[in-house]
C-alpha cells in the first residue's frame, strides 16, 4: 500500500482557491480589522488624490507650511501659509479662517499672467484666473481635503501642475 504524496506549494498555488482558503483569508482579514484597522478617510483620501488628470501633469512638492497668528490684525486670527513648487513654477497659499467651517485662500503663482487655479475639494472644484501678477483669491472654502491644479494659459506649453492634498 502506497501513501498519496502531498502536493508541492508550486501545485497548491496554482491550484483553485477553495473553502479552506477564503475561511483562512476571511479570519486573517478579520485580525487586520482588529487590531490594524484602515484609518477613517483613507480610501476617499486615495480616490480623491487619483485621477486621470495625475497621468499627465506635473507635480508640485510641498515645500513649507508656516502658521501665523494674529498677522495684520488686532485678534487671535490664525493663518497658515503653505508653498509648493515644481519644474515650472512656484505656488504659494495662504488659509485664513472666514468662520466657523470656512476658509479664504489667497494665492500667488510665480510665473502667473492668466493661469487657471481649480482648488479642488471632496465634492466640488471652484475655478479663478490668476491676475497679471499670479494673484488669486478663493473665499468661501468649506474645511475639508483640498488639493490645488495650476493649468498654464492655453499655448504655454506646460502641462498642469497638481499639488498634493492637504488639509484646510
Amino acid at each position: 500500500m502506497t501513501t498519496p504524496s502531498r502536493p508541492s506549494v508550486e501545485q497548491l498555488a496554482a491550484g483553485d482557491i477553495d473553502a479552506t482558503d477564503r475561511h483562512i483569508f476571511e479570519r486573517t482579514a478579520a485580525l487586520f480589522d482588529q487590531l490594524d484597522p484602515v484609518p477613517d478617510g483613507l480610501v476617499d483620501r486615495i480616490r480623491f488624490g487619483i485621477t486621470l488628470d495625475a497621468l499627465h501633469a506635473e507635480l508640485a512638492e510641498l515645500q513649507r507650511s508656516d502658521e501665523l497668528t494674529g498677522v495684520r490684525s488686532d485678534g487671535a486670527v490664525e493663518a497658515q501659509t503653505i508653498t509648493f513648487t515644481s519644474a515650472s513654477l512656484t505656488t504659494m497659499v495662504t488659509v485664513t479662517p472666514a468662520g466657523a467651517d470656512r476658509v479664504r485662500v489667497d494665492g500667488w503663482v510665480a510665473p502667473g499672467g492668466g493661469v487657471t487655479v481649480e482648488l479642488r475639494i471632496v465634492d466640488q472644484t471652484l475655478t479663478v484666473i490668476a491676475d497679471a501678477d499670479g494673484r488669486f483669491v478663493i473665499e468661501d472654502v468649506p474645511h475639508g481635503l483640498a488639493q490645488f491644479i495650476v493649468r498654464p494659459p492655453q499655448g504655454a506649453g506646460h502641462p498642469p501642475v497638481i499639488t498634493p492634498s492637504i488639509e484646510l
